[in-house]
């Protein structure tokens, strides 16, 4: 039954939302996530609000890449592939260049919506911008949303990234599953019973060194078959459209495979980054629009091209065999044929990598979600008993069959990107104001835009979080537009 849904939903529904609204708010954006792809990278060296222990925005980015950037780079590229051929990964191009648009649209929402906690950090995501968004008759499904988030990332992917981690050791290196989910188990206690901050620490070392690793392995596979580069990407994109090598699906299949696997990947529309991103402290709602749709850049269009390059170029991919559809055990046997053995534990650890930072990840729009469902109550007490059923889940995950988990998870993954999709959609007028603001304050020469929340009080906005700016600000402001630079 629940495949029989999931297959539904995805075969058909979310392939239609997903690409339909991504090239809607795309065109209707102007091409946002094209016109500011340079401030991508500027606005991620800025130091706003710096040490009053807010996140920047190059934490929350990094935070969000440590959620997207997961098993679906690895694995999930090769599943994709495996199931619908090299064209798959044409169209998870398409889903992330039109996530990106997505993104930016989401996560801008998120900034706007955000709200002050009394311990000085933010909270925000789409149960937050739906309640205040679309008002007290849409409270309901602000609340649908934050129990299929929990239950999806809080729970159901928490156990399976588990699994995922303790097998990919066990595979690599002959660690019982029960010693890896306990060693997993402390870590993770340690770090999330530290908040939000420590989490955002941890990330902030652990995912630079883990994305920069797997490229430039992926960099050295790359150089070791330069000239072979161009015939494969036009493999994709032939490939992409039944022009390729057949495959059991044909065109459906890429396209199904490419959607499913794109959107599992950099979660764009899911509204899970969202949560992530309200986190964070800046100047104007559309920096972190901006920075978020970067970020599925980074996992899309550069980490799972890598991967994918990693498989077509090897030759362990063989498309009339079965046993592809075993996506690490593809990644591992293809850059083996690359460097060797060594491969193999290479990509063992980077999933290990990759499963860890994304259990944090899980676990924060887990407690996000707690939080929203639970504000009026005993917060702390409810949040440390959490803390300690995903301490429980990092071990029983890892020993654990999870065939019905990953099953039932799929499923509400899809209803997650329904509920937000939806809402997206009805908000995106609002979203269009922010974004003219900050495009009209670009437009007038100045580089750093800064929000002001008193025209859009009809927004009924939290004031805690966007004061309206003060004198200095504005005189910043005023001095970036004359001289063509702020002072950051």
């Amino acid at each position: 039954m629940l495949s029989m849904l999931s297959d539904l939903l995805w075969s058909k529904v979310l392939i239609a939302v997903l690409i339909g609204l991504g090239v809607w708010f795309t065109v209707s954006s102007r091409f946002v996530q094209f016109r500011y792809f340079g401030k991508m990278f500027g606005i991620l060296t800025a130091r706003h609000h710096e040490g009053d222990g807010h996140l920047s925005s190059f934490q929350a980015l990094i935070l969000s890449v440590a959620g997207r950037v997961g098993g679906g780079n690895i694995a999930g590229v090769a599943v994709a592939i495996a199931l619908g051929g090299p064209g798959a990964i044409f169209w998870m191009w398409v889903v992330g260049l039109m996530g990106m648009a997505t993104s930016f649209i989401e996560c801008t929402l998120a900034q706007v919506y955000k709200t002050a906690e009394p311990d000085g950090t933010y909270r925000g995501g789409p149960a937050y911008y739906i309640a205040k968004g679309l008002g007290a008759k849409w409270k309901w499904l602000s609340v649908l949303y934050s129990l299929l988030l929990l239950a999806t990332f809080g729970i159901a992917f928490t156990a399976l990234q588990s699994y995922a981690v303790a097998n990919s050791l066990q595979d690599a290196f002959g660690i019982p599953l029960s010693y890896s989910g306990i060693a997993l188990a402390l870590i993770v206690g340690l770090i999330i019973f530290g908040g939000v901050r420590r989490i955002a620490k941890v990330a902030e070392v652990l995912v630079p060194i883990m994305a920069g690793g797997y490229l430039l392995i992926a960099i050295i596979v790359l150089a070791l078959h330069i000239s072979a580069i161009p015939d494969t990407l036009m493999l994709i994109v032939k490939s992409a459209f039944g022009l390729g090598p057949a495959v059991a699906g044909g065109v459906g299949a890429a396209i199904l495979m490419g959607v499913k696997r794109g959107l599992f990947s950099n979660e764009a529309g899911l509204g899970s980054a969202p949560n992530v991103a309200a986190v964070a402290f800046v100047p104007h709602p559309a920096n972190q629009g901006v920075v978020q749709a970067f970020s599925v850049f980074i996992d899309t269009i550069v980490l799972c091209t890598c991967t994918a390059l990693i498989i077509l170029l090897g030759t362990a991919y063989d498309p009339s065999s079965a046993s592809v559809a075993d996506g690490v055990a593809l990644t591992q046997a293809s850059l083996a044929t690359h460097i060797g053995e060594s491969g193999r534990i290479f990509v063992s650890i980077a999933l290990l990598l990759f499963g860890f930072s994304t259990i944090l990840y899980n676990y924060y729009l887990g407690e996000n979600s707690l939080s929203y469902l639970t504000k009026s109550r005993n917060n702390e007490f409810l949040m440390n008993g959490f803390r300690v059923a995903i301490v429980c889940l990092c071990c029983l995950g890892a020993v654990l069959d999870l065939g019905t988990v990953f099953a039932f998870a799929d499923l509400t993954m899809g209803l997650l990107a329904l509920v937000n999709l939806f809402a997206l959609a009805l908000l995106f007028k609002i979203s269009r104001r922010v974004v003219k603001d900050y495009d009209d304050q670009i437009q007038a020469g100045i580089t750093q835009p800064i929000f002001d929340a008193s025209q859009f009080s009809d927004l009924d906005l939290d004031k805690a979080a966007w004061p309206i700016p003060t004198t200095q600000d504005q005189q910043l402001n005023t001095a970036g537009l004359k001289a063509g630079i702020i002072n950051q």
